[in-house]
């Protein structure tokens, strides 16, 4: 397995480095994720007010294109910031995994700095374009950036596919990767499940949240057409997205059933290995007897993996303790949590769904609000929970099956004040985040209620500004 790094330091400080290198690591990605989904997902929201604004000529829908681009803009800046920090971190925490495998997997990053440099272009051109591009023209400038979000996403996410399972490469006789198939790696049998799971997650993420933010605005009393319309948009997204990420991530589960039966084992809490495996909920999750205390529902799991309650489940007693996840609880309960919001947000996608079907119209009641009020900070959760499980249930290993993480954490001293470092710039970067996005929630909310004079960009539709002609000079 290659040269274990572990023995050129003392066993504890190789255990503090690991601790903080897991911690900053997950802490990081936590706070980077949220970005990631409002970045892919935004662009595409965005265009769909322009589209609508543009056919049906619609002035409020402009309005919210145009004010949707400028926060997208900002949260682009931001997510780059903790992107490139992310980046970073692979070579300065995981130098043993770089080491041994950096070739491997190189090409995708590669390829997601391509995808990132594209979609920083024609984000400029099209917050550029506003007032200097005719409308069908402007729109398309903002179709770029929709994809290349989709390529950047499939790029990265395709790296983690890779590491829960590595394929595409051959090893030398000390353990390091000596030839290397691209397409394998890039087209690894985790990638497409993967990004397709979490590519729905970033609409259910950037809909319900951006939703959340008028429906608090309704709860208020302003109940006017723009704060109708901009949780109407999003909410739709996310409404279409929630019943197709079930289906989709139940086509993940039995992906990992197969692919990585321990993590299953560990998120599904089964003891023992065998058919007619219950489906537990809730419970505290015990190595040798499974979820004692839980909600039970006999044959489900093993009917769910291979649509028969006589298909054979493997338990946590088919591995090695050593190989195994030891966090059984957060595992299990962070899988409850994402399933449970998952199928609770499909519910108020449907509540939505029927409203308007009978009424062409918003329930505009108290109680469907104050729901979607909330619905943005329970699809953040959903989607940090769906992390916890694929990221702590990988482990011990970094590599699935060929590095453990301990093999591939950094020598260097100082890694508990890095991680402090990064916490305090990061806390920077949220305080100013929040509050850069809420001075411009005021400034807005001002121009419409008169308080302020509207500027130019929300008052101009297309094109260059109208100016007055010069004053022509008087007869000395």
């Amino acid at each position: 397995m290659g040269t274990d790094l572990l023995h050129t330091l003392p066993l504890a400080d190789a255990a503090s480095n690991l601790l903080a290198a897991r911690n900053q690591m997950a802490f990081t990605l936590g706070f980077h994720i949220i970005l990631s989904c409002l970045g892919v997902a935004f662009p595409l929201v965005m265009l769909i007010a322009e589209y609508i604004g543009i056919k049906k000529k619609d002035k409020t829908a402009l309005l919210l294109a145009k004010r949707w681009s400028k926060a997208t803009a900002v949260l682009f800046a931001v997510g780059a910031v903790t992107g490139t920090v992310l980046s970073f971190e692979f070579g300065l925490l995981w130098p043993g995994m770089m080491e041994r495998f950096g070739d491997a997997f190189g090409v995708l990053f590669a390829m997601e700095g391509i995808f990132f440099f594209l979609e920083a272009i024609f984000i400029a051109i099209y917050i550029y374009g506003w007032k200097r591009i005719s409308g069908w023209a402007h729109w398309w400038t903002g179709v770029p950036i929709v994809l290349a979000g989709i390529g950047g996403a499939y790029s990265v996410l395709a790296v983690n596919g890779w590491m829960q399972t590595p394929q595409g490469f051959t090893l030398d006789a000390k353990g390091f990767v000596e030839t290397v198939q691209p397409l394998e790696v890039i087209f690894n049998p985790y990638a497409w499940h993967t990004f397709l799971h979490m590519y729905l997650a970033a609409f259910m993420v950037t809909g319900f949240l951006v939703a959340s933010i008028y429906a608090v605005g309704m709860l208020k009393g302003r109940r006017d057409r723009y704060h109708r319309l901009g949780l109407l948009i999003p909410l739709t997204v996310a409404a279409i997205a929630a019943p197709i990420q079930i289906v989709v991530g139940d086509m993940v589960a039995r992906e990992v059933a197969d692919k990585q039966p321990v993590k299953f084992a560990a998120i599904e809490c089964i003891a023992k290995t065998g058919p007619n495996q219950p489906e537990t909920i809730g419970g505290v999750c015990d190595r040798e007897e499974g979820a004692k205390g839980a909600i039970s529902i006999p044959g489900l799991n093993s009917l769910l993996v291979g649509f028969s309650t006589s298909t054979v489940v493997q338990g946590l007693d088919s591995s090695p303790r050593q190989d195994e996840p030891k966090a059984l609880n957060l595992l299990h309960y962070s899988f409850d949590g994402m399933v449970g919001i998952g199928f609770a947000l499909a519910t108020l996608a449907a509540w939505f769904a029927l409203f308007w079907w009978r009424k062409r119209d918003i329930p505009q009641t108290p109680w469907f609000l104050r729901a979607v009020s909330v619905s943005g900070v329970l699809a953040i959760a959903a989607m940090e929970m769906g992390w916890i499980v694929t990221e702590v249930g990988r482990q011990p290993w970094i590599v699935y099956g060929f590095q453990r993480t301990a093999d591939a954490v950094t020598r260097a001293d100082g890694i508990w004040v890095v991680f402090g470092i990064t916490m305090a710039i990061y806390l920077i970067l949220a305080i100013g985040l929040i509050t850069v996005l809420r001075a411009m929630s005021r400034r807005w909310r001002a121009q419409d209620e008169g308080r302020i004079p509207a500027s130019d960009d929300d008052r101009v539709p297309y094109g260059p500004v109208p100016t007055k002609p010069a004053a022509k000079p008087t007869a000395g």
